[in-house]
């Protein structure tokens, strides 16, 4: 499948191909995939190199142990990108994810380094704690994976956002400070802006301009001519590239076995802990890129294959590995979907990692140059998380709040990261980051308002959160205010809630519910086809704020790529010609959308009788589940039982 191709889903269907190939697991050609993967090295490259960077110049370490460490780091990240991309067994999430060592462990590396002396010492306690940490991060994969329910769109969404906007600074600073090892030395120079805006607007003229593979390497093409400017001006420089070796490896425990210490190791595991945040992050936004439903288990496998990257870290002197979001980034703004073009981005790391002269080329793109073509990929970053965030239901204060307050301690964080030093060094892991604070505040803020005690917003069927509605106020209200309350019960079909709302007052919640049943299964005809006409297409966009859309998106419709998206709307379409009303099915008793596909055309041989009365059965069930989340003790049968079950076991 071309990439063209991929990014036109109509032609893609007119192809009348029968392949089922998701473009994540697409094989492009040897070719695109050298190119592709060389593009996300390029965008990568300043961001790997950095860690080592600044720990070395921490720890006093010589130039010969700095390049040891930056080679060993790009070998590092080569394969910890190909493990994350690859996968194997439960281990890597098989998403386009590369690899980098987290900016997390920057201080409490230094820390733990120059506690023990600096020097050779400090690394070797480093590689201890990093030993120890990846093997507990692999441990707890599984346990981490379980919490993805205080990960809703709400949290997943405002991490990505934060992420995204906490990256720019770095862009911004690389732009007009021109930090690294090819700084340009005068601050604001107005040569450092004009090469950062000309390689974005190359970039963007690219964008417009183009499409197919061109669009597809608008950044590596910034890049290149960015630099190939800098050099004709005299300002990129590649003094480092003769002095450099043709060949280099790099050995298991180079400096020495690792030292270990239980301070230094309980700083690694907190900080692999804030990572496991970021990866679930990292993942659900490129999940969110790719078209690709996120489950549980996948989250494990990232949070694994992180732990056993950390773990080959400190056995190849390197250090705690993530995924990368800046490079998230890049597969937003490029669209290549493809997980084989980081596998030939981590082979190219690899390579750079043995060949230090082709490493030392590399080094040699001038930061402001990166600076503005990183300008472009952390923002797309950002787009992703706002995205996210336009499936939360904002009618919900809650939300409002853990959004606002997460985002502006993250921006606190991020515009002033002199605010960490008011802290405890052991803090300072936390308040140090605003990608670290903004994604924990949003986190806990959801599991404060939205699952511990009573919600205090206004509960309205088929919107998330909101106070459960009690049988007394049910009683007390008036048509209009039962109407607004239960309409989503039934897609706010008249007749049905007038007709509950005429059987008050309600003895018990089992009343209630059995007024919406009596009211939905004895209507007239006409009444009944108004009920079903009400719902929607399944695979149609259909209005964002439609509950039986929501439904459906949530429980994985959102995950299915074009060509699995075309076929339930082609089955929704076809069902609609032959019965006259939508193809209604119950979102919370689906678990794959095949079984959707082979069921509903199944029942096209059913009679118009049957598929009327299936219709209204799976109304029925839509309006239960949405109950369920909307009224206090809506099953107290079910609750007496259960809590006669807790007695008995305790």
């Amino acid at each position: 499948m071309s990439t063209l191709a991929e990014s036109n889903p109509a032609a893609t269907a007119a192809s009348g191909r029968t392949s089922r190939v998701h473009p994540v697991d697409e094989v492009l050609p040897i070719a695109k995939l050298a190119t592709y993967g060389f593009q996300h090295v390029l965008a990568f490259y300043a961001g790997a190199v950095l860690v080592p960077i600044i720990v070395a110049s921490a720890l006093k370490l010589s130039p010969e142990q700095l390049i040891h460490l930056i080679n060993a780091d790009l070998f590092t990240c080569g394969i910890a990108s190909i493990i994350q991309a690859v996968g194997f067994g439960n281990v890597g999430v098989r998403l386009p994810l590369l690899q980098g060592v987290t900016f997390t462990a920057v201080s409490p590396m230094i820390a733990i380094g120059l506690a023990v002396g600096g020097g050779t010492q400090g690394l070797l306690a480093i590689y201890g704690s990093v030993l120890v940490a990846g093997i507990f991060t692999f441990a707890v994969a599984s346990y981490f994976a379980k919490l993805t329910r205080f990960f809703p769109p709400v949290v997943t969404g405002s991490v990505i956002l934060i992420i995204g906007v906490a990256l720019l600074p770095v862009a911004a600073s690389d732009i007009v400070m021109g930090k690294g090892p090819n700084a340009m030395q005068d601050p604001v120079q107005l040569k450092n802006l004009a090469y950062a805006f000309g390689t974005l607007a190359l970039i963007v003229g690219i964008q417009r301009v183009f499409t197919g593979f061109m669009q597809t390497v608008a950044v590596l093409i910034g890049l290149v001519a960015g630099t190939v400017v800098a050099w004709l001006l005299g300002d990129a420089v590649f003094n480092e590239v003769a002095g450099a070796n043709w060949l280099g490896y790099t050995s298991p425990f180079y400096f020495g076995w690792p030292t270990f210490s239980i301070t230094a190791i309980l700083s690694m595991i907190v900080v692999m802990i804030i990572t496991m945040v970021e990866t679930t992050g990292d993942v659900y936004a490129t999940g969110e890129i790719v078209k690709k439903r996120i489950r549980p288990e996948d989250i494990g496998r990232a949070i694994r294959a992180d732990g056993l990257a950390t773990f080959i870290g400190g056995v190849l002197n390197s250090f705690p590995y993530t995924c990368f979001a800046e490079n998230v980034g890049l597969v937003r703004l490029t669209q290549v979907k493809s997980r084989w073009v980081i596998v030939a981005a981590g082979v190219i790391m690899i390579i750079l990692g043995s060949l230090p002269k082709a490493a030392a080329i590399v080094a040699g793109i001038p930061l402001p140059v990166l600076g503005g073509a990183a300008l472009a990929m952390f923002a797309a970053v950002a787009v992703v998380g706002i995205q996210t965030l336009s499936k939360v239901d904002f009618n919900n204060h809650n939300n409002i709040v853990i959004v606002s307050i997460s985002v502006g301690l993250g921006m606190l964080v991020t515009a002033q990261p002199f605010v960490a030093n008011a802290f405890p060094t052991w803090a300072q892991i936390i308040f140090g980051s605003g990608i670290t604070l903004g994604a924990l505040t949003a986190i806990v803020l959801n599991i404060l308002f939205n699952h511990v005690g009573h919600v205090h917003s206004p509960a309205v069927a088929g919107r998330p959160g909101g106070t459960l509605v009690t049988l007394a106020d049910v009683n007390k209200m008036s048509n209009a205010e039962f109407a607004k309350t239960f309409g989503g019960l039934v897609e706010n079909t008249p007749w049905v809630l007038e007709r509950a709302y005429a059987m008050r007052p309600f003895a018990d919640t089992i009343a209630l519910r059995s007024a919406f049943h009596d009211a939905l299964l004895t209507g007239s005809a006409d009444e009944q086809q108004q009920l079903l006409s009400s719902f929607a297409d399944l695979g149609s966009e259909g209005d964002a704020a439609n509950a039986y859309l929501t439904d459906h998106a949530n429980a994985g419709m959102d995950g299915l790529d074009s060509e699995d998206l075309a076929e339930v709307h082609k089955l929704a379409v076809a069902y609609r010609k032959q019965f006259g009303f939508p193809l209604i099915i119950c979102a919370g008793e689906v678990e794959r959308y095949e079984r959707v596909l082979t069921s509903g055309w199944s029942r096209m041989a059913n009679a118009l009788s049957v598929e009327r009365s299936a219709g209204l059965i799976e109304i029925a069930k839509i309006a239960n589940y949405r109950f369920d989340k909307l009224v206090a003790n809506a099953n107290p049968i079910a609750t007496s039982h259960l809590v006669q079950l807790r007695e008995q076991v305790a």
